[in-house]
């Protein structure tokens, strides 16, 4: 099992997402990151799938998807230099001032915006890599008691030169 990632092209239509998303849970295929947005032409809609799976099972997929009418482009981002980042939203709770400092400086290395502010909480929004937010949850995790976590999927697009970002 390996983490692939795919982007489609797809019709900007009602309906198409369930479709789309019926297309895995029918073939019991668990998405662990979906991200759909409209592009610079508003009939169609850009989504970015992960999951794991297999080479076979993901070769499969791939062959479904471009089989769907919707489906205007199938492009397989795995093994591709990519641009990829997912929006985090982490909201800390019952702090003590000692905490706040201790957040500002945790902010100020994970470079994590504080959003907002009050008398016991912070929340923080990041925008970053997904094993980058992995990590900020964990020492977040581990140093904070009520922490609530929001994730957005990840987004991507080929990188123009041949460096990974």
């Amino acid at each position: 099992m390996k983490k692939r990632w795919i982007s489609l092209l797809v019709e900007n239509d009602i309906g198409v997402l369930a479709k789309i998303s019926g297309l895995f849970s029918g073939k019991s295929y668990n998405l662990e990151s979906l991200t759909v947005g409209t592009t610079e032409d508003p009939t169609i809609s850009r989504m970015t799938i992960g999951l794991n799976s297999d080479d076979i099972t993901f070769e499969q997929i791939k062959k479904q998807l471009n089989r769907m009418v919707e489906v205007i482009k199938v492009l397989d981002f795995t093994n591709m230099s990519t641009h990829m980042k997912e929006i985090l939203f982490i909201k800390i709770k019952n702090c003590s001032k000692e905490d706040k400092t201790e957040i500002f400086q945790i902010a100020e290395v994970f470079r994590v915006s504080v959003t907002d502010y009050g008398i016991d909480s912070i929340l923080l929004e990041c925008v970053q890599t997904e094993p980058k937010n992995d990590a900020l949850i964990r020492l977040l995790t581990s140093q904070f008691k009520q922490i609530e976590v929001v994730r957005g999927g990840s987004v991507a697009i080929e990188s123009i030169s041949m460096t990974d970002r």
